[in-house]
């Protein structure tokens, strides 16, 4: 185990050139300025000025549509290639055919939650002709929500499903969320699952169940009915662990004889995990705390990777796997930065390794695609990451608060979208009204 002397800070931000090959636990030392102003084969990208780091990406969903020119390679090729590792998107808006360039430049997949739907339908007139059919049906407001949701994921799917034949259903998923509003509701998470599934009629889409203790039952009822799933909101290895046995579960309670069909990936945040830890850390102030901010969550990760190797091996799984049985893939989620003092690949860089996807937002998406380096860094310093989990137990970080705490925020947080979102449908909903009067 490494001692707390030994633990290294977050590398400052530095300029692209001195990025440098370490097998350190945090290894890219890369730059926040010298983006370039479009990055190679993404032309829907675009930078704008920010005011800590000095650029922002933001991915612009034209109104006029989407084009399919073809992006040059980039690193997102060789990450899949060479290291094992799908980088998906975290993002999806209209027109769906913007992610085109995406794909091309070695973009897998796409998760979705309220969060983006709520910022995607609200801020985009693209959504108000069907919409406006919807309402002039009779439809209800969030009937009128799903079907608004439902063409983008089925779009979406359409595009990644070349992907998912090439791969044999192991990549190229579309992942759309169950109502945040049944977080609680075991019974109705599954009807949801069950009926999202039916919807979107797609074999590549993963239905998003949240890892909260009430879905977990949820989560291996859904997965023996043979639905695919995307588990999010894991914050903590315990409850990692739970929903690794949800899936084994699952699909031990099928009684399908071919497995091969039902995949699913467990979505780990990553950055919130600092974002709470780096507060508790500076409200300790002792100079052993402080130089363990920033480092919490790269080295709960890096364990649950272990995890993830240890619960996918040995007789258990042996015999999953002669049905046809595929692993769930850890996906790393929350992977951009919300310290500005930190590398803008510090939850990209670090978690690279066989087996997983890292879902990345705009940010951390140009960021990684600009200067990130292609290297199995995910189990490169485990010692670390096991010294650095032990440090903060033994500073008085309890994880199982913090992974309570954070899973409160992050079902509130959705929950208030998806409410906001109805709110801004209704009020467009009523002003379609009036102007019919």
């Amino acid at each position: 185990m490494a001692t707390v002397s030994k633990l290294s800070n977050p590398p400052a931000a530095a300029t692209p050139s001195s990025a440098i090959r370490s097998r350190s636990l945090l290894i890219p030392r890369v730059s926040f300025g010298g983006f370039r102003s479009r990055v190679g084969g993404f032309p829907g990208l675009s930078v704008t000025r920010g005011r800590n780091s000095g650029v922002s990406l933001v991915v612009e969903c034209s109104q006029n549509g989407g084009n399919g020119s073809a992006g040059k390679r980039t690193v997102l090729h060789d990450l899949y290639e060479k290291e094992g590792q799908s980088p998906w998107y975290d993002n999806l808006c209209r027109p769906v055919t913007d992610l085109l360039p995406l794909i091309a430049s070695g973009v897998r997949g796409v998760t979705s939650n309220p969060a983006i739907f709520q910022k995607a339908i609200s801020s985009s007139s693209a959504y108000n002709e069907q919409f406006r059919e919807l309402v002039q049906s009779g439809k209800d407001i969030e009937s009128a929500y799903w079907e608004l949701v439902l063409k983008d994921i089925q779009d979406a799917c359409k595009l990644f499903e070349k992907i998912y034949d090439e791969t044999d259903g192991g990549d190229g998923y579309v992942s759309v969320e169950v109502s945040p509003r049944l977080a609680d509701d075991t019974v109705g998470t599954v009807e949801a699952a069950k009926w999202l599934h039916k919807v979107v009629d797609r074999p590549n889409v993963y239905i998003k169940i949240p890892a909260t203790a009430p879905c977990i039952p949820s989560i291996k009822q859904v997965i023996s009915k043979g639905i695919s799933v995307n588990v999010t909101l894991i914050f903590s290895l315990a409850m990692y662990e739970a929903v690794i046995d949800a899936y084994l579960d699952g699909l031990e309670a099928s009684g399908l004889d071919d497995l091969s069909r039902v995949t699913s990936v467990a979505s780990f945040f990553v950055s919130r995990v600092d974002t709470l830890i780096d507060k508790m850390l500076e409200k300790i102030g002792t100079p052993e705390a402080l130089d363990l901010r920033g480092k919490a969550a790269v080295a709960q990760a890096a364990l649950a990777y272990q995890l993830y190797q240890k619960k996918f091996s040995g007789p258990r799984w042996d015999a999953l796997v002669k049905k046809g049985a595929k692993k769930q893939r850890l996906l790393w989620a929350s992977t951009s930065v919300k310290n500005p003092a930190y590398p803008d690949t510090l939850y990209v860089g670090p978690l690279i390794g066989p087996d997983t996807v890292s879902s990345m937002p705009d940010q951390a998406l140009q960021a990684f695609t600009d200067h990130g380096i292609i290297s199995r860094t995910i189990d490169s310093n485990v010692s670390e990451a096991e010294g650095i989990y032990s440090a903060l137990e033994k500073l008085g970080i309890d994880w199982g608060y913090v992974g309570s705490q954070l899973e409160v925020e992050g079902v509130d947080s959705f929950k208030k979208s998806f409410d906001s979102l109805l709110d801004t449908l209704q009020e467009k909903a009523n002003s379609l009204k009036l102007a019919s009067l």
